[in-house]
């Protein structure tokens, strides 16, 4: 998680003494985020920052495939942190960053369907929210939907066109989802054109040269 969704979660609200978070209650929270996102291998979130975006495990994905389940525990802990989010949304139906969070929550579950059902909602609020949009279209993309996640990761262009976590998510979706190489390399080119100090600008060098050599093979 990056430190700007750390800051989220602190100016979040959530059922309290005053109905707001406390630092350490959001603090906690965005720790317990990290560490679950680490330990179930996520790719692709739109909130990452482009040095924790993990390009060199993605050749692992395929549409709809599950990565490996969250333990009970996890799932507990999950279902848990829904509560009091589930709860504020209750209360005000336009709570914009609960809506985010919940959503969060539910993708790290692998409940792709409930993720996103409240990145919509969220959207509907503020649809210029690149990482939100991407986060959603990576939920359709493993649900099985390559259709809806590439229609997600164009509408986030159109709001920020340089985001790299929308276009290597784009490449990515178009080359594995949608057997379209030429279009994956359009858009890592873009990528890495767009962001020069890309961290993972090799590894997406690599998948260039793959995915051109993909489209001469016709």
């Amino acid at each position: 998680m990056s430190e700007t969704n750390k800051e989220q979660l602190q100016s979040t609200t959530r059922p309290g003494s005053d109905g707001r978070w406390t630092s350490t209650q959001a603090y906690a929270f965005a720790a317990f985020c990290l560490v679950l996102g680490v330990a179930l291998g996520y790719l692709f979130r739109g909130s990452a920052s482009p040095g924790t975006n993990t390009v060199a495990q993605a050749s692992t994905q395929v549409p709809g495939a599950q990565k490996q389940a969250p333990s009970a525990d996890i799932q507990a802990t999950l279902a848990q942190a829904a509560v009091p989010l589930l709860d504020a949304i209750n209360k005000n139906p336009n709570d914009y960053e609960s809506l985010v969070q919940l959503g969060n929550v539910y993708y790290d579950a692998q409940q792709y369907p409930n993720a996103i059902q409240y990145y919509e909602k969220a959207l509907g609020i503020h649809p210029e929210n690149p990482d939100v949009r991407t986060d959603m279209g990576t939920a359709y993309w493993y649900s099985g939907n390559a259709d809806k996640a590439v229609a997600a990761m164009e509408v986030s262009l159109k709001y920020r066109p340089g985001h790299p976590q929308t276009l290597f998510n784009l490449g990515w979706i178009k080359w594995q989802g949608k057997a379209d190489p030429k279009g994956a390399v359009e858009a890592w080119e873009k990528l890495l054109k767009s962001n020069p100090d890309y961290p993972q600008k090799q590894q997406v060098e690599q998948y260039i040269a793959k995915a051109k050599e993909h489209a001469a093979r016709g």
